[in-house]
């Protein structure tokens, strides 16, 4: 990445996109920073960057962004698909239409923006397509069907894409963090289904994230990188071995879960202090 280059970021209304826009705009690059809602992403405005309302699970809208693009930079070199979506549950229990959300948004979504962009790189002999994927495209995380599925498959799909676009001077790469301290972090704190999300140590912050895309993911160009590391192994070992995974289930659940109630009993003392 250059000081100049020309990146669109999605879901830059909060989270990891919104902390990767504010990065690339003080280092110096050109922003078009896109969410659902037009209004989401005006903080970034001031600041120097394009905004666009971008529904990715929309084609033309996906479109209608490039065009955007196209008309005040001549084009892309990078495109961030951070845009996702979360709602913890059991498949016996689930509200099926959570099926499409998760589908759509979190994969459909970057398939769609990634075709669209490889078209466009392709055609102008370079470029970069980073992908955010999760330690849940490595390892299935009970209480999270349907997210760690649409992972799976933003993990499987970024990694083929790769092979295809490689001989293009194209790239792409799928970035797999543990759980990050946000908005999806939090409302995960008050479901049970969830406790496996917090069995790890503490949560990443966004700008450990931001940190490893901007200065190692845009410069050295992987096709794939977990974070941190050790739980990336650990991630790869549950996933060629679901009978372990399976037997560690319930010590890591009761972990997990112990870290939610602290949590939640820390943010129920912040709320009754704050009313005094």
């Amino acid at each position: 990445m250059t000081s100049k280059s020309r990146v669109l970021v999605t879901g830059a209304a909060s989270g990891i996109g919104a902390a990767l826009t504010r990065r690339l705009l003080k280092d110096g690059a050109r922003v078009l920073a896109t969410d659902l809602r037009l209004q989401a992403v005006a903080m970034h405005e001031p600041l120097g960057a394009q905004l666009c309302a971008l529904d990715v699970t929309n084609p033309r809208a996906w479109e209608s962004a490039y065009a955007l693009a196209d008309r005040a930079w001549g084009g892309l070199d990078i495109l961030c698909n951070v845009a996702g979506y979360l709602k913890p549950g059991y498949a016996h229990e689930a509200d099926l239409s959570e099926i499409d959300r998760h589908i759509d948004v979190n994969l459909k979504g970057v398939m769609l923006g990634t075709c669209i962009a490889a078209r466009r790189m392709v055609s102008q002999g370079s470029g970069h397509i980073v992908n955010i994927g999760s330690l849940a495209s490595l390892a299935p995380v009970a209480g999270l069907n349907f997210y760690s599925a649409s992972k799976f498959g933003v993990r499987g799909f970024s990694l083929s894409v790769a092979l295809e676009l490689k001989a293009h001077n194209v790239a792409v790469s799928v970035v797999l963090p543990d759980a990050v301290d946000t908005p999806m972090l939090t409302l995960q704190a008050s479901y049970e289904q969830a406790a496996l999300t917090f069995s790890g140590s503490a949560p990443l912050t966004v700008d450990d994230v931001v940190k490893l895309i901007v200065e190692r993911v845009l410069v050295d160009r992987p096709i794939e990188v977990a974070i941190p590391p050790m739980r990336g192994l650990l991630a790869r070992i549950a996933t060629m071995a679901p009978g372990l995974a399976s037997g560690l289930d319930p010590l890591l659940r009761k972990k997990g879960r112990a870290k939610q109630e602290a949590l939640l009993s820390g943010s129920a003392t912040r709320d009754k202090r704050d009313k005094l």
